[in-house]
């Protein structure tokens, strides 16, 4: 359980090679840390992560644990063995996602589909079966990394962005529900961020890096924010785009 600080001592990241989710997982360590899983399509290639996770402290025990967003179906068995590891639940990162490319989905509609189902449907799954326990416990955090893609979808990655969306609005529906149980939902906007999922794309407008992510998502957290934008200037920029006419989005070179 978190301490009076809001410092966790378990720590769960659902998409354990994230570069984002790790630098999330590296702010919030503190003494009371006592447990994080990394939870990985594929464990065995994810010890040298595990290892480099970066953590300062000797004393904090990795787990490194088999999870894949598109079985849906064994999502709740996969909390419930966590839970047998580390017991109560503290923070849940949820940061597991695929990019793609649209020209790629155009020619694949399969391809986009599978996209989808890890990025939304994988992440509703999860994150009912997440919100199911800390409901149980009267306490805890999930953490889902949405993003501004969602806040207006642009045709040049409208599959990434579609599902974006859905997710942002599940993720807000999800934090409602949750409401007066004790437990809470914090949903993180970021824009462009340099990492390995972004790597050779140019760069957006207001780019940021995984550290600042990090850090505004735990001061989001310790303030008992519900939803934060990073960097902070995107939430002006995006309620101007957001209700913007349609005719004058599609003019603008926004990639």
């Amino acid at each position: 359980m978190q301490n009076s600080f809001g410092e966790p001592q378990t720590i769960v990241l659902l998409g354990g090679t994230s570069d984002i989710g790790l630098a999330i997982v590296r702010e919030l360590e503190s003494a009371a840390l006592r447990h994080v899983v990394l939870a990985v399509r594929n464990p065995d290639s994810a010890e040298a992560q595990a290892a480099a996770a970066g953590l300062r402290s000797p004393k904090v025990e990795v787990s490194v644990m088999a999870f894949d967003a598109v079985l849906s179906d064994t999502h709740s068995t996969f909390i419930d063995s966590v839970v047998a590891v580390v017991g109560d639940l503290d923070v849940v990162v949820m940061a597991f996602g695929v990019l793609g490319e649209q020209s790629a989905f155009d020619a694949d509609p399969a391809a986009a589909a599978r996209a989808v189902t890890v990025n939304y449907t994988g992440a509703v799954s999860v994150g009912l079966a997440v919100a199911a326990r800390l409901r149980r416990q009267g306490h805890g955090r999930l953490v889902v990394l949405s993003s501004v893609a969602g806040e207006r979808v642009r045709s040049s990655n409208f599959v990434y962005g579609s599902s974006k969306a859905g997710l942002d609005g599940f993720a807000q529906g999800l934090g409602d529900s949750l409401e007066g149980t004790g437990a809470k939902v914090l949903v993180v906007r970021p824009g462009f961020v340099h990492s390995a999922m972004t790597a050779g794309m140019a760069a957006a407008p207001f780019s940021t890096t995984p550290d600042k992510v990090a850090e505004a998502t735990v001061k989001a957290l310790r303030s008992g924010a519900r939803t934060v934008w990073t960097p902070g200037i995107l939430r002006v920029v995006f309620s101007v785009l957001r209700h913007l006419p349609g005719a004058l989005f599609r003019r603008l070179p926004l990639g």
